[in-house]
C-alpha cells in the first residue's frame, strides 16, 4: 500500500491541513478485530508484570510501545505463514501497541504508590489495588481524549512526540516486511534463562562486593553489584547519561555517606536516633538503612519537585490548550457525522463525560475514600482537579520529551503535598484520612501515567492513519484487563518475599504498651497482639511485630516490598524490593500529618538535591542512585556504557539507536529476566522446592559455594549484548533505509 504524499507548499501555516498519514482517511483496512485487541491485552498483561517487577528492583520501568509493535508483526507474520492466516494489516498492528502500552503506564503507578500502603500500616487487599489500578488507569484515558485534536492535531509539527514517532515507523517499515523480533526473542530468552540459572538453580551468586579496607578513618565502604540481566538491560535503554548519574548518586551513598556517618558515630557512647544500635556495631547496609535512606527519600522528593519546576512552561501552556480543546469540543458536533473523515473520529464527547462521571461516583461510593459524606465528595472533586490538570501536563510533556522522561513522581507528590496540606487546614488528621490521601494520590498517578501513554499511542496512530475511536476502546480493553492482573502480581511478589524472624538482633529492645492495640494474630500456635509502627521511636525500627501480653516483641513480620531484613524466614539471604517512591510517599503523608519523621536527614536530602541540580546534572536521576545501592546501579552503568561503546562504534544517531538490535536485545533480557524473577517467586514461598533444585553446595562452616564466579557469569552476559548490539548499521535500523515510498510526516521528516 503506497503512502499517501502531503502537499509542500509552506502557505499553508497549519500542518494538520497538509499532512496526510499512511492509511488514507478513506481506506478501512482491518483494525479493531478480536485477534490485535486478545494479543495486545495479552503482551499489555506480559509487559505489565515484567514492568511491575522492574519497577519494585530499580523503581524506574521503560517504554513498551517500540517491543510490542515489533512482537506484534512478528507475531501474525509468524501464524500466516504457519496456518496461512491473512496477515495483519499496519492498523492491526498499531491496535496490538496500544493495547499492549497500557501495562507498562500502570505498573509505574501501582508499584509507586500501593506498597506505601504497608508502610504508613496497612495491609496490601487486592480489591484496593485492583480499584486503584483500573479506576486510574481508565481515567486517564478518558481525560486524555479531549485533548487529542489539540495535542496530536493540532499541534503535528510542533509536539514531536518522539516514542509514538519512532513507534509509528516501526510499524510502517514492518508493513513492507523489513521488521523481525529475533532480537527481542533472543533477548527474552537469554534474560530468562541466565536469571533462573542465578536465582533458581543457583550456579553463581546473585551479587559480588569488596570491601575497602586498610585506610585508617575511612572503613565500612562497600563496592557492590548485582549481575542482573534486567538491570543490564535498563542501563542500555536509559542511555549513557542517565547511567552514570544514577551510579554517581550510588557512589556516594557507598563510598562517602555510610563511611562519613561510620566516622564520625564510631565513638558515640549511645544510640544515635533514628539508629536502633550504636553506630560503632552497625554495618554498611544498617547504616545505609537507617540514615541515607532518608536522605535518599529527601533528595527523591525535591528531585520530582525540581522536575515540575523546569517543566512549569509546558504545564501552564498545558492548561491553556486544555481549556481551548474543552472549549472546542463543546461546540463541535462532527463526532460522529457521518461526514468526519474515519482519522478524526474520537469515542463521543457524551459517552467520555459519563464514563468519568461514572468512575468519579464509583470511587466516590468505594471504600478507596474510608470516610464521612464530606470527606468522599472532597476526595472526588481533588481527584477531578488533580488529574485532569496532571494528565493534561502529562500528555504535553510526553510530546516534548517523552514518556521515559516523564517527571509522573514530581506530579503525584505534588499531588500528596497539596492533598494532605488541605487536609491538615480542615483538621483530617485521623488515620483514615492518611490512607484517603494515598488513594488519591495513586489514582492520580495512574492517570497521569496511563494518560501520557495514550496520547503517544494517538501520536502513532495519526501518523499511520488509525481510526482514533478504535485505539482508545482498544486501550481502555488493554488497560481493564492489564490492571487486574496488576494487583495480584503485587500482592504475589510481595507475599513470596515476606519473611518472619525471631532473631534478637531483628527484634526492638522497647516494651509496649499492649492495652491500646486490638488487631490480633496467630502464629505458630499461639495468639500475640499486631504492633504496626510507621515511625522509629525509640528502641524500635518500623515494622510490623507480633507482641506478647507483657509488651515485648516476639516476632517481626518483614514485608517483601518494603522491607529491611536481608534473610528469609530459614534464615536464607533474600534480596527484597524498596523503590524509593513508597517510601517517600509515606515519609511525605506521615510527616506533613504527624511530623515524627527525621526531617533532619530528610532535609539534608533536599539540600544535595537542589546542589546537584544547579551543578547542570539530573537531581531526580541523581537522588535515585542514592537512594537505590549501589549494587543496582553499576550493573545499569554497565550497560550505558555497552551503549555509549555501541553507539559511537556503529555512528547511530539518536533514532538509529532507538530502533537497534542492541535496544531490542536489551528489551529483552528486561522482559525475560523480569518475568523471570516473578516466576522464580515460587521458589520462595515453597522453598522445599527451593532448596531441591539448588545447585550450590553448604560446606561444613555453613558458607555456600557456587560452581560459577558472578562476574563471570554477568560479563559473559555483556558480551552478549555488545556481540548483537553491533549488527550492522542497516540491519540496526530495521531497514528503514529501504525505499518505502514517502516519510512517514511527509517532506520535513
Amino acid at each position: 500500500m503506497p503512502m499517501a504524499h502531503a502537499p509542500s507548499s509552506p502557505a499553508d501555516a497549519d500542518p494538520s491541513k497538509s499532512f496526510r498519514p499512511y492509511v488514507p482517511a478513506d481506506q478501512e483496512p482491518a483494525e479493531l478485530t478480536f485477534r490485535a485487541v486478545a494479543l495486545g491485552s495479552l503482551l499489555g498483561v506480559v509487559f505489565g508484570a515484567s514492568s511491575l517487577y522492574l519497577f519494585l528492583k530499580v523503581g524506574m520501568t521503560v517504554s513498551a510501545s517500540i517491543p510490542v509493535a515489533v512482537l506484534a508483526i512478528t507475531i501474525f507474520r509468524g501464524l500466516s505463514y504457519a496456518f496461512g492466516l491473512r496477515r495483519a494489516t499496519i492498523l492491526e498492528n498499531n491496535v496490538v501497541q496500544t493495547a499492549g502500552s497500557a501495562g507498562e503506564s500502570i505498573a509505574f503507578g501501582v508499584g509507586a504508590t500501593m506498597p506505601a500502603l504497608m508502610l504508613l500500616g496497612y495491609d496490601l487487599e487486592w480489591s484496593r489495588v485492583m480499584l486503584v489500578s483500573v479506576l486510574g488507569g481508565l481515567l486517564g484515558i478518558l481525560m486524555m481524549i479531549p485533548l487529542r485534536k489539540a495535542f496530536i492535531v493540532k499541534q503535528h509539527g510542533t509536539l514531536p512526540y518522539p516514542e509514538g514517532t519512532a513507534c509509528a515507523k516501526v510499524l510502517i517499515v514492518g508493513e513492507h516486511g523489513g521488521s523481525n523480533a529475533r532480537t527481542v526473542f533472543l533477548g527474552f530468552g537469554l534474560g530468562a534463562i541466565y536469571k533462573v540459572l542465578m536465582q533458581g538453580l543457583k550456579l553463581w551468586p546473585e551479587g559480588w562486593d569488596r570491601a575497602i579496607t586498610g585506610i585508617k578513618g575511612y572503613n565500612k565502604a562497600v563496592v557492590a553489584i548485582e549481575p542482573d540481566p534486567t538491570l543490564l538491560g535498563v542501563g542500555y535503554i536509559i542511555g549513557p547519561r542517565i547511567a552514570a548519574v544514577m551510579v554517581g548518586g550510588g557512589l556516594l551513598t557507598s563510598l562517602m555517606l555510610v563511611p562519613m556517618i561510620a566516622y564520625f558515630g564510631e565513638e558515640l557512647p549511645g544510640v544515635l536516633p533514628p539508629g536502633q544500635a550504636r553506630i560503632a556495631e552497625m554495618g554498611p547496609g544498617a547504616i545505609a538503612g537507617q540514615y541515607v535512606r532518608y536522605i535518599g527519600a529527601g533528595a527523591v522528593a525535591t528531585g520530582g519537585i525540581l522536575s515540575m519546576l523546569n517543566a512549569l512552561p509546558l504545564i501552564f501552556s498545558s492548561i491553556a490548550g486544555s481549556l481551548r480543546a474543552l472549549k472546542s469540543a463543546e461546540r463541535s458536533t462532527e463526532n460522529g457525522v457521518q461526514g468526519t473523515p474515519r482519522t478524526d473520529r474520537d469515542i463521543p464527547m457524551p459517552l467520555v463525560l459519563l464514563g468519568t462521571l461514572g468512575l468519579v461516583a464509583l470511587i466516590a461510593s468505594s471504600n478507596l475514600i474510608p470516610a464521612d459524606a464530606s470527606g468522599r465528595i472532597a476526595g472526588a472533586f481533588l481527584i477531578v482537579l488533580f488529574g485532569f490538570l496532571f494528565v493534561t501536563v502529562s500528555s504535553r510533556i510526553t510530546g516534548v520529551i517523552g514518556s521515559s522522561s516523564n517527571p509522573i513522581s514530581g506530579m503525584t507528590i505534588a499531588t500528596l503535598l497539596l492533598t494532605c496540606l488541605i487536609f491538615v487546614m480542615l483538621g483530617w488528621v485521623g488515620g483514615e484520612y492518611r490512607l484517603i490521601a494515598l488513594s488519591i494520590a495513586a489514582i492520580v498517578c495512574i492517570a497521569s501515567s496511563n494518560g501520557g501513554t495514550i496520547s503517544q499511542d494517538l501520536k502513532t496512530g495519526y501518523l499511520v492513519g488509525a481510526t482514533p475511536w478504535r485505539q482508545q476502546v482498544a486501550i481502555l480493553i488493554g488497560a481493564l484487563l492489564s490492571a487486574v492482573v496488576m494487583g495480584g502480581t503485587l500482592l504475589w511478589l510481595n507475599d513470596a518475599y515476606t519473611t518472619v524472624s525471631n532473631r534478637p538482633e531483628d527484634l526492638p529492645t522497647a516494651v509496649f504498651d499492649v492495652s491500646k492495640l486490638t488487631e490480633t494474630d496467630t502464629h505458630e500456635g499461639r495468639e500475640f497482639k499486631v504492633l504496626r509502627l510507621t515511625a522509629p521511636i525509640e528502641g524500635a525500627l518500623p515494622g510490623t511485630y507480633l507482641v506478647d501480653e507483657a509488651g515485648k516483641a516476639q516476632w517481626i513480620r518483614d514485608a517483601g516490598i518494603g522491607g529491611r531484613l536481608d534473610h528469609s524466614t530459614s534464615g536464607e539471604p533474600v534480596k527484597k524490593f524498596n523503590p524509593p517512591q513508597p517510601r517517600l510517599f509515606a515519609t511525605i503523608i506521615d510527616g506533613i500529618m504527624s511530623g515524627d519523621l527525621p526531617w533532619g536527614l530528610v532535609i539534608l536530602g533536599a539540600v544535595l538535591a537542589i546542589v546537584v541540580q544547579l551543578a547542570g546534572v539530573s537531581s531526580l536521576a541523581f537522588a535515585v542512585g542514592v537512594y537505590l545501592p549501589l549494587s543496582t546501579t553499576l550493573p545499569i552503568f554497565v550497560g550505558g556504557l555497552v551503549r555509549l561503546l555501541v553507539d559511537r562504534a556503529r555512528n547511530f544517531s539518536a533514532a538509529d539507536s532507538e530502533t537497534s538490535p542492541g535496544t531490542m536485545m536489551a528489551t529483552g533480557l528486561i522482559a525475560g529476566g523480569s518475568l523471570a524473577g516473578i516466576l522464580i517467586a515460587v521458589l520462595k514461598v515453597y522453598e522445599d522446592l527451593g532448596k531441591a533444585v539448588d545447585f550450590s553446595t553448604t560446606l561444613p562452616g555453613g558458607e555456600v559455594q557456587y560452581l560459577l564466579p558472578a562476574l563471570g557469569a554477568f560479563s559473559v552476559l555483556t558480551i552478549a549484548l555488545v556481540l548483537v548490539a553491533m549488527t550492522s548499521k542497516r540491519q540496526a535500523m530495521i531497514e528503514v533505509s529501504e525505499d518505502h515510498s514517502a516519510p512517514v510526516e511527509g517532506p520535513d521528516a
